[in-house]
């Protein structure tokens, strides 16, 4: 997985890289390899804020958490981020297991009670 880090008024330092890691090397198992991750943290004030986009063949997860500690923030957009991808990838293997039937099968089959065969 290729990881990029943004640092906005803020150095991004060896334990925030090795957190960030950490957690997109389990959220990597679930989405293949070929993701591509961009971890942006940020300093506001009194806020600290993590945003972290994840892109693969599926869709694009983002999360954005903020938080009086940047540990807290980034452990946090880890955590939803890896949500979003279990949610996808249940979402992709119920698909695969189970398609859906098709109406002109399920008619030609009698599933359907009170159904009307036509005749083609």
């Amino acid at each position: 997985m290729i990881i990029e880090y943004t640092g906005r008024q803020f150095m991004v330092t060896e334990k925030y890289r090795a957190q960030a890691e950490a957690g997109l090397g389990r959220i990597s198992r679930l989405v293949g390899g070929s993701a591509s991750a961009h971890v942006i943290l940020t300093v506001d004030k009194y806020r600290k804020i993590a945003e972290i986009t994840l892109k693969n063949s599926g869709p694009e997860m983002v999360a954005t958490c903020e938080a009086a500690e940047m540990m807290t923030a980034l452990h946090d957009a880890l955590a939803k981020v890896e949500q979003q991808a279990v949610r996808y990838r249940q979402k992709t293997n119920t698909t695969i297991r189970h398609p859906r039937v098709t109406l002109a099968k399920a008619v030609g089959e009698g599933d359907l009670p009170g159904a009307i065969a036509v005749n083609p």
